[in-house]
């Protein structure tokens, strides 16, 4: 392979998050009027089956893909080309059967998952609609590890935004057309909450297809070393032809990929459980009727659609780390190992903390603006949410130190216990009437806090090498307190200006806020060297932004 198509690990995250940026727009036409045209009620349903559809997502391609490209990073970093080539056909069909066996789950059991599971039996039908998505993306799973793991993050972002892309056109002309087709019944709201959630898997079979076709012209011939930019003191290869069983593979991918994997699958398990949890104990307890949780079910799903959005900017970054420490480790170069986790900290950092701010800070105008006529508890829902998701990134980022450093058995033990800690606080909190749904998104504050100490615990007594927090936070924090209070200022002020200008003041209030907030942010992140000229020089283009800003 050549060697153009590999980048460094900040480069290969910048690829990533560009293509974040398109699918979170792309998203914005697809989440954002699908919420409006389901409403509240509807979109519950939506929330219900995609929550379902997680956990098996989650468990099969959460922690198999990262073990993958672990292994292939390892075996490319000792010159063991054909090992590479072995590993991801042994992947692939462990993938396969993996996909299969879920999709049978969710096409033949729609009902059981719907009704006994999430106790809202409307979703069923969209839990079905879903199922073809698991199979076809466990299959691309193992497409894009074996790419990443040779520090090509390229096809997986293109791969993406195909997806997306398909998914937001098929997903929102079926949920018109299906929902058109049964107006003025019972099925409405439920089918066409299927046919927009049918779209995932129309998205995902023209995923696997640019996979398919990408790999055959790119990677046909056997790939060459690579060692992320590392240079070890004894680099050569080791004997490619002593290539491992398929026994020994399937091994080591399930020994590496199962911890993560049931980690990982604990997130998924705690929004399914969330639903189910806030469903009944809304019923059972908080004395709404079933339309009613229902309603407020759904709004705390719109919510969730904004709270995500920090976590998808970070995602990237874990991608490409991942790859990149185990490298290096495999090099015995362990200095280079701790800096890259410690930069990929402060990065994520500099990213997540501001845009939780921005979140929690105008929680209100972005709420109605995006969901007008939507239940008031929006807002407040967003505003705990947005603390929420700097912890939530945190997490991602230390779970991808730990499990690129080989310690993923560790990240399931956190995950476990923030997971219990979740379940605990919303069967009390969400029980209380004057609390109710605003119990959820406590719950997953508490969590995750949790899950960031006890990670970086678990850094500190296992690792050689870790973040020094105050070098992290310490100008990300002071560069959002700056930014939040602009942004709290400027709406302020631009809204009372423009009182009574409805719709449009708010967007007018909104957009000035936003806009002179992003601008202090970026003054204080440059004057207080939380983002240097070294950063912007590893990610593309970055260089002559620097000088630009007379970046140090």
């Amino acid at each position: 392979m050549a060697d153009k198509r590999r980048q460094n690990y900040l480069h290969g995250a910048a690829i990533l998050t560009i293509g974040v940026v398109i699918m979170k727009i792309l998203g914005f036409f697809y989440k954002i009027p699908l919420g409006n045209i389901l409403g509240d009620e509807g979109y519950s349903m939506f929330m219900g089956a995609y929550n379902i559809y997680y956990i098996f997502f989650t468990l099969a391609t959460a922690g198999l893909p990262v073990a993958l490209s672990r292994m292939v990073a390892e075996a490319d970093a000792n010159g063991r080309a054909k090992q590479e080539q072995k590993i991801f056909r042994v992947a692939l069909g462990t993938f396969t059967v993996i996909g299969l066996v879920f999709f049978l789950i969710m096409f033949c059991f729609p009902h059981w998952l719907a009704a006994e599971y999430l106790e809202n039996p409307d979703a069923a039908p969209s839990v079905r609609a879903m199922a073809p998505a698991i199979l076809l993306v466990c299959i691309v799973s193992a497409y894009r590890g074996y790419c990443q793991g040779n520090g090509n993050m390229l096809p997986t972002t293109v791969d993406e935004v195909l997806e997306v892309l398909f998914k937001v056109i098929s997903g929102l002309v079926l949920a018109v057309v299906v929902m058109g087709r049964y107006r003025g019944t019972r099925m409405a709201l439920p089918m066409g909450s299927a046919g927009a959630i049918f779209g995932v898997s129309i998205g995902s079979a023209v995923s696997l297809l640019y996979m398919i076709v990408y790999k055959r012209r790119h990677y046909d011939t056997l790939a060459a070393p690579y060692t992320a930019g590392i240079v070890a003191p004894n680099d050569t290869p080791e004997d490619d032809d002593a290539v491992d069983s398929a026994a020994k593979i399937v091994k080591d991918i399930l020994t590496i990929g199962i911890p993560i994997a049931a980690g990982a699958c604990i997130l998924a398990l705690l929004n399914s459980v969330d639903s189910k949890l806030c469903m009944n104990r809304l019923q059972s307890a908080a004395g709404f009727n079933y339309q009613q949780a229902k309603v407020l079910y759904g709004v705390y799903g719109k919510a969730q659609t904004l709270f995500n959005l920090p976590a998808a900017f970070i995602t990237p970054l874990t991608i490409s780390i991942v790859p990149a420490i185990s490298a290096a480790i495999a090099k015995g170069v362990r200095r280079e190992a701790g800096a890259i986790s410690e930069n990929s900290m402060r990065v994520a950092a500099a990213v997540s903390i501001p845009m939780g701010v921005g979140l929690s800070v105008l929680a209100g105008p972005i709420m109605r603006l995006l969901y007008p006529g939507s239940h008031l508890a929006g807002p407040g829902l967003l505003r705990i949410m947005g603390v929420a998701s700097f912890f939530v990134c945190i997490v991602l980022m230390e779970n991808a130190i730990l499990q690129a450093s080989g310690r993923e058995k560790l990240t399931m033990v956190t995950l476990i216990i923030g997971g219990l800690v979740k379940i605990v606080i919303n069967w009390f909190l969400v029980a209380q009437r004057s609390i109710n749904i605003y119990g959820a998104p406590v719950g997953t504050l508490v969590s995750y806090v949790v899950m960031a100490v006890m990670n970086y615990v678990f850094m500190t007594v296992t690792l050689d090498y870790r973040p020094r927090l105050l070098r992290v936070f310490a100008g990300p924090l002071l560069s959002s307190a700056l930014m939040g209070a602009t942004a709290w200022t400027v709406y302020g002020l631009v809204d009372r200006v423009l009182r009574g200008g409805g719709g449009l003041g708010n967007v007018l209030s909104l957009g000035a806020a936003i806009l002179l907030a992003v601008i202090m942010y970026a003054a204080a992140a440059i004057l207080s060297r939380s983002i240097t000229a070294e950063d912007m020089r590893l990610i593309p283009g970055g260089e002559k932004l620097a000088k630009l800003l007379h970046m140090r």
